[in-house]
């Protein structure tokens, strides 16, 4: 294991203690610091994003942040924030034809509540979905840690039955993944094909960076190869080049997959690849709960870590 690998492994067990998250939400971090990768904490400030990308003809997906609920009262109160998001949305002019979309975790609705949380969950879900298909738009569910992957897919077929659309997300350093892209690689479905961002044992997931991207070419010439729609979310200029000629040799249209990126990172490349025509879109999260989501995007790339930290050694 590498420096980087040891780091991204240390950040991922940050994101589970609570003892060091209380420190570090409660220190006098400088708002321009979060406000890199998390816009605001309203819903007003997450359209106010989406609006800035489509300005510059990028589309979007908003994450209401949060996960692991394990009350119902707060379960409901995240599946009526995604609800009043998508209000707004529409009533600003932005779920036309998917340009902006949701997407949610399955585990912030309800997935871990004791007894029915999976028929909870997918309560929730239905209602945002619906409030989406009449909006104009859809919804992809994120996908978390591995002991969900079978729950979250489950819950995507029942939805996929009256909300074709819905999307899928599938990681690269899950060693099952291979196979689950050969499953969704079908007509009219879009997944969503990224590296993955939580801390997973060796039995179940690559653990060197080298392997995880070896493997993220693999899932995503299975995608580019077959009759879905692929969402191609890294910031890796190397996979980014890559995507592109699997996407020429299998004579796929501009318009038949996407890149994602997250808020916040790399936006002059977002713009690029906008400009030259093809699609973009940028994973937009918002709300209070910005430690995990956070901890995680430090995890991804250690040039974050630095700029968090000279944030909290210059600002008070």
């Amino acid at each position: 294991m590498d420096a980087s690998d040891l780091l991204r492994n240390s950040l991922l067990q940050l994101s589970k203690q609570e003892a060091i998250r209380d420190v570090i939400q409660k220190a006098p971090v400088s708002r321009s610091v979060v406000k890199r990768f998390v816009p605001g904490a309203a819903h007003a400030d997450a359209v106010r994003a989406a609006s800035e990308m489509a300005a510059t003809g990028r589309m979007a997906t908003i994450d209401y942040l949060g996960e692991d609920t394990t009350d119902l009262t707060l379960a409901k109160q995240t599946k009526d924030a995604y609800l009043e998001l998508l209000t707004a949305l529409r009533d600003g002019g932005l779920t036309e034809n998917g340009s902006v979309e949701v997407s949610l975790k399955l585990s912030a609705l309800g997935q871990a509540l004791p007894g029915d949380g999976d028929r909870i969950a997918l309560e929730h879900a239905r209602e945002i979905c619906t409030l989406a298909d009449l909006a104009g738009t859809t919804v992809t569910l994120d996908m978390e840690d591995h002991t969900t992957t079978d729950a979250t897919l489950e819950a995507l077929r029942e939805l996929r039955a009256d909300f074709p659309s819905v999307g899928a997300v599938l990681q690269s350093y899950l060693y099952r993944t291979e196979a689950d892209c050969r499953d969704l690689a079908t007509a009219g479905s879009r997944v969503r094909l990224c590296k993955g961002a939580y801390k997973e044992p060796e039995s179940v997931a690559f653990q060197s960076g080298a392997e995880v991207d070896k493997a993220y070419v693999r899932c995503l010439k299975i995608l580019m190869q077959g009759d879905g729609y692929p969402m191609v979310a890294t910031h890796d200029p190397r996979l980014v080049e890559i995507a592109g000629a699997l996407a020429a040799q299998a004579g796929r249209a501009a318009t038949s997959f996407e890149y994602q990126m997250l808020y916040g990172i790399r936006p002059d490349e977002q713009r690029r690849i906008s400009d030259r025509g093809d699609q973009m879109r940028v994973y937009i999260p918002y709300g209070q709960e910005w430690y995990g989501y956070l901890m995680r995007r430090m995890a991804e790339k250690p040039a974050n870590v630095m700029f968090f930290v000279r944030g909290l050694a210059t600002r008070g």
